[in-house]
């Protein structure tokens, strides 16, 4: 049987590419040439789509192994985010590859920005990636069949996936505090946590923001004027760093909310005539391909984001099969040491 795999190599795409292309996915940025491609490869293969389970609630046929179960995407996330940040793009791929492997069809991604959400109680399940009101969730789709894919938010009566940031959080400041810095700063960014069909959005501290303030506190450490929130992203990171050079009263080291916005971080620090580690270290959150690469190389969090959007698909499944107990499943965000951080002198 051809798989979307298949396709996948022979057009020298991904996997997440091809679904994206095969669903006609609407927000998916890729040139016409590209989309050409994947559909002539789909043909010349006699790719054949897994088919679509009946629906009907009254005296359904017993399952075979051609139906699927059809799910929709619901992602806070604008286009623009998920192009930024690699971090929604691997859970995204993840998703995408774990589907093919079970009877699970993306028949729809829809994003929540504030306009309308059509019925969703046509779907057999839903995977939520980032801030989505939970309430909001079980006003329009009832069923229990739903994965959160986010860090933001208490839910208890859904199956969340996400990354054990607070444990990693607390890690980077032991680490931080051991190498002799006492003054540490934190970049990062607010949460917004969005409503559907027209309610207003709001905001929330980050789960990083939330854990670093508690443990610098815990330690008398804490110094609110070396907290800098903003915009997420290289852009973001940038901005604030500039604003806490324009302090004068640097922090020996920074706390960074993601690897892009370390990256525009890195970029004022390098501006503004400082050296990174020796006179700011500097560590963030992703382990993305690229801060391995950087000058200096990042020290980071390394969060299993692939591997996320493959555990969500998994607990959908078994939720879809009549497991009743919701559940959560942490992964592990381990500390990656490169040469970003160096132990405080003088």
């Amino acid at each position: 049987m051809v798989r979307m795999k298949d396709i996948a190599e022979k057009a020298n795409v991904s996997i997440a590419t091809v679904s994206r292309i095969l669903n006609n996915d609407a927000t998916l940025s890729v040139s016409e040439e590209t989309r050409q491609r994947v559909f002539d490869i789909a043909k010349q293969l006699d790719y054949k789509p897994i088919r679509k389970r009946s629906s009907s609630r009254n005296n359904q046929p017993k399952k075979n192994k051609e139906e699927s179960y059809q799910i929709a995407l619901l992602l806070a996330v604008s286009q623009h985010d998920e192009t930024q940040d690699p971090y929604f793009a691997s859970i995204r791929q993840g998703i995408e590859e774990q589907c093919e492997q079970l009877p699970i069809h993306i028949s729809s991604v829809i994003r929540v920005n504030g306009g309308e959400v059509q019925d969703l109680s046509k779907f057999d399940g839903l995977i939520v990636i980032g801030g989505i009101d939970p309430k909001d969730i079980k006003r329009y789709f009832p069923k229990n069949n739903v994965v959160f894919v986010t860090q933001v938010i208490h839910i208890d009566e859904y199956d969340v996936v996400c990354s054990d940031l607070e444990t990693a959080t607390e890690k980077i400041l032991d680490y931080l505090i051991e190498l002799g810095h006492k003054e540490i700063g934190y970049i990062g960014g607010s949460e917004t946590i969005k409503k559907l069909n027209g309610g207003k959005s709001y905001e929330i501290d980050d789960v990083r923001k939330r854990t670093f303030e508690k443990k610098m506190k815990a330690t008398g450490l804490y110094q609110p004027k070396h907290v800098f929130i903003g915009e997420w992203g290289p852009a973001g990171g940038y901005e604030l760093m500039k604003k806490a050079i324009d302090t004068g009263n640097l922090p020996s080291a920074f706390v960074i909310a993601s690897d892009p916005m370390a990256i525009g971080a890195l970029h004022a620090i390098h501006q503004a005539g400082f050296r990174v580690p020796e006179d700011i270290s500097i560590i963030s959150f992703d382990d993305i391909d690229a801060a391995a690469f950087l000058n200096p190389p990042l020290s980071t969090v390394k969060i299993y984001a692939h591997e996320i959007g493959k555990l969500a698909v998994n607990a959908l499944y078994d939720r879809i099969k009549g497991r009743d107990i919701p559940v959560k499943i942490s992964t592990p965000a381990n500390l990656i040491i490169r040469e970003s951080c160096a132990a405080k002198t003088g």
